[in-house]
């Protein structure tokens, strides 16, 4: 079943599922446009990359940034709706300090307790 985004124009533009900014799908670095630039959010149209076929529709929250061969950036999407997770490739346009805290959000809410790592190493 092709997904129909009542939000998507003919030209390829779309309005952003999270931040409703409205998303052109020019854009340098990128063929298939499938997140919004401002607050990389993505919205799940695609079973593979650029067939707009999934039925899902749901929202694809950015979670974690990750490097492909050759040093390339990719954004890590989860489905809120279907759990299913995709890597997208940084856009020319993504918005630098978004990008940036994604990168750093291991590090500024970590998954365990940094501050308690020596006395669970025994130092």
């Amino acid at each position: 079943m092709k997904h129909r985004d009542r939000h998507a124009r003919q030209d390829g533009g779309f309005a952003c599922i999270h931040c409703k900014q409205w998303v052109s799908n020019q854009s340098y670095g990128t063929l298939q446009r499938n997140h919004c630039p401002r607050c990389l959010w993505s919205r799940h149209v695609d079973e593979k990359v650029g067939d707009r076929q999934s039925a899902c529709a749901q929202k694809m929250e950015p979670i974690a940034m990750a490097s492909r061969s050759g040093g390339e950036w990719a954004i890590v999407h989860r489905c809120s709706g279907c759990g299913h997770l995709r890597t997208n490739r940084v856009a020319g346009d993504d918005d630098e300090l978004a990008l940036l805290a994604l990168a750093l959000r291991p590090i500024s809410d970590p998954a365990f307790p940094i501050d308690l790592l020596p006395r669970m190493r025994g130092g």
